[in-house]
């Protein structure tokens, strides 16, 4: 299957130049796509443009991620209702190397095609403004930049556009015209959002060079739910496990609403047609079983985080269900339990040892040390996922989590953190 039909039944093709389906199936091309650094990590927003950029270099064409270390300094104004906050050049230095890290385990660098990636700041930040006017500028008019949508938008809002953005469709066209020039890119690829940008750096090749260059966008990824893809109460989902951790990234997508699974596994895995296929069926017919949802998250996290990081993720998962929890670090049973009640105990206090039943009442796991006692003398209080032994147990720092936090657990679902303080 060659690479614009892999693109057609994933259903990634919102638009495209005439003829890109015949150039890429004669032969191998160069293409790109790029990165704005508006952070020093990517979030789950980048993964089609990454996996997508993936599946060019997997079907044999030439594969160039371009890092705005140059652009990342004026701003998109596409698919933005208002100017963004302009990062100084050592915040956008900095973003671009950790997006640069990141590539590496999307994009493979060491093989006979190997991947490459450029920062635009290597020729952006050369061009005098005098020569980048005559040079560049000159190929376009007002008239047409003020037709693109992303400018006809914010011109007819309220706060307008500045000069600033307002040249941000000029310098991304350089950026096709550059990559044409230096690295015989004939190809650019990008979100929905960037027809706009794309299609002038089209026309600035063919007026500079007399070649005609191509383009296609894939769709903007939304949610059926009406919510905004990659975002949750705790905020964005990001690619590094620093910001956020493999746990979390793993249950983002087992959240994933029903109706959108099915297109997930197509956009952000490389399961084939025939292994998604076999998942459809069993989905519509018993979605609450999760099938699907669980390999979504098995391969995006795979993908992302690794073997280990994904260990890690199903390692907490089952611990929310009852699991050990000797082996997770203090800071993953923090994450795994962060939206449970919690408390905080002295450390001093727990220093000769503290009644279980005192700690479960102080805690607000039980209302009365009646009641705390029958739950012990039941079994039904877990400490650290371990079932409480006898109605005179005591707590010391000795068994707590590396010293920092003790799980309580009431039954088989009702967890307090209690954190270790001073």
């Amino acid at each position: 299957m060659g690479l614009y039909e892999e693109f057609e039944w994933r259903n990634m093709i919102h638009g495209s130049t005439e003829g890109v389906a015949e150039l890429l199936g004669a032969g191998p091309v160069a293409a790109y796509i790029g990165f704005d650094p508006t952070a020093d990590s990517l979030h789950v927003g980048s993964l089609l443009p990454l996996t997508t950029l993936a599946r060019v270099q997997r079907c044999g064409h030439r594969a160039i991620a371009l890092v705005g270390g140059g652009t990342g300094m004026i701003g998109d104004p596409s698919g933005k209702s208002e100017e963004r906050r302009l990062l100084t050049e050592g915040e956008v230095a900095r973003n671009a190397r950790g997006i640069q890290t990141q590539l590496a385990r999307y994009l493979d660098f060491g093989s006979d095609n190997p991947a490459e990636v450029v920062n635009n700041m290597d020729w952006l930040g050369q061009f005098r403004m005098v020569d980048f006017l005559r040079e560049v500028g000159k190929h376009f008019t007002v008239n047409y930049m003020i037709a693109k949508d992303s400018v006809k938008r914010r011109i007819g809002s309220e706060q307008g556009i500045s000069f600033t953005e307002f040249s941000y469709l000029v310098l991304q066209a350089y950026d096709f015209l550059e990559l044409h020039q230096k690295h015989g890119v004939i190809l650019q690829i990008g979100g929905s959002d960037q027809w706009g940008n794309i299609t002038a750096g089209i026309d600035l090749i063919r007026a500079r060079c007399g070649v005609r260059a191509h383009g296609l966008v894939f769709p903007l990824v939304t949610m059926s739910s009406g919510a905004k893809f990659g975002k949750t109460e705790e905020g964005a989902i990001w690619l590094d496990p620093r910001r956020t951790s493999p746990y979390r990234f793993y249950q983002f997508w087992m959240n994933t609403p029903d109706g959108d699974v099915l297109q997930y596994l197509r956009w952000f895995t490389f399961l084939t047609r025939e292994e998604i296929e076999e998942l459809e069926a069993p989905h519509r017919e018993a979605p609450e079983e999760r099938r699907a949802h669980r390999r979504l998250a098995e391969e995006v996290t795979r993908l992302v985080h690794g073997v280990e990081g994904l260990e890690r993720a199903e390692q907490a998962t089952r611990v929310f269900f009852g699991a050990e929890i000797d082996d997770l670090p203090a800071g993953e049973v923090l994450d795994v339990f962060a939206d449970v009640p919690s408390a905080e105990i002295a450390k001093d206090r727990l220093a000769g040892g503290v009644p279980l039943v005192d700690v479960l009442v102080e805690a607000g796991v039980i209302k009365s040390k009646k009641e705390a006692r029958r739950s012990i003398e039941g079994g039904g209080i877990y400490v650290n996922n371990r079932r409480a032994e006898g109605t005179d147990a005591t707590l010391d720092v000795g068994q707590a989590i590396e010293g920092r936090v003790f799980v309580l657990r009431k039954g088989r679902r009702s967890y307090h953190v209690l954190k270790i303080v001073g």
